[in-house]
Parts: structure tokens; C-alpha cells; sequence
């Protein structure tokens, strides 16, 4: 039997990360803020070097994509940026980078909800 797909966020992370902060809230909060807010500039990264057919350019965008979703938590997103970035250091661009793309928009739509609803159940006091 196949194992499950993971869940858009691991919501475990950001409780390890609150802990790890001194239970600070509102740094998570905060970093989860950012987060929202770079992502689509990562994609947009990652769409401008897939479209000039640079896989040079591809690497760091993708590189960050996979960071930062780890970091809150999106590890679908961080599975998908990370092939992204391995596809870019391969130095070879293929239908794999545009699918790869595409995938990578699907679930930062996804994993972009689930962080805008855990935002709004963890309001800072």
C-alpha cells in the first residue's frame, strides 16, 4: 500500500517553531507573513527562467521556494521546489520544468489557504 500523501502543511512545524522561539507567536506569525508575501515572488523567478529556457536561473528561486516552505511547513511545495531546483542545476530544461511549474502554483494555492486560515486561529494577544 502506498503511503499517504502528505498534508499541504505540516502543522507540526510551526508548533516546533513557536516552541523553539521561546513560544514568541507573533515572530511565527510574522515569518509566516513574509512567507506569504515572497512566494509569489519565487514563482515568478522560477516562471521567468523556465520561460528565457535558463535552468542556470532556475536554481535560485527554486532553491529559496524549498527553503522557505520547509520552514513553515509547506513540504509539499518544499517536494515540488526541490525538484524544480534539481531540474535547474541538471542545466537542462525540459516539459518537466513548465509541468513542474504548474505544480508548484497548485500547491502554493493550497498551502497559501491553509496558512491564511491557521493565521486567522492564531491571532497574537
Amino acid at each position: 500500500m502506498p503511503d499517504a500523501e502528505p498534508a499541504v502543511l505540516d502543522k507540526t512545524v510551526l508548533a516546533e517553531l513557536q516552541a523553539t522561539t521561546g513560544d514568541d507567536l507573533a515572530f511565527v506569525r510574522e515569518l509566516v507573513e513574509t512567507y506569504l508575501a515572497d512566494v509569489p515572488i519565487q514563482l515568478e523567478g522560477i516562471a521567468d527562467a523556465i520561460g528565457a529556457d535558463d535552468a542556470a536561473a532556475l536554481v535560485r528561486p527554486a532553491h529559496t521556494l524549498k527553503s522557505s516552505s520547509a520552514t513553515v511547513g509547506a513540504m509539499r511545495l518544499a517536494g515540488v521546489a526541490r525538484e524544480l531546483e534539481m531540474t535547474g542545476r541538471s542545466g537542462t530544461l525540459d516539459a518537466g520544468g513548465r509541468d513542474g511549474l504548474e505544480r508548484a502554483r497548485a500547491e502554493w494555492r493550497a498551502a497559501s489557504e491553509v496558512l491564511q486560515t491557521w493565521l486567522a486561529g492564531n491571532v497574537s494577544r
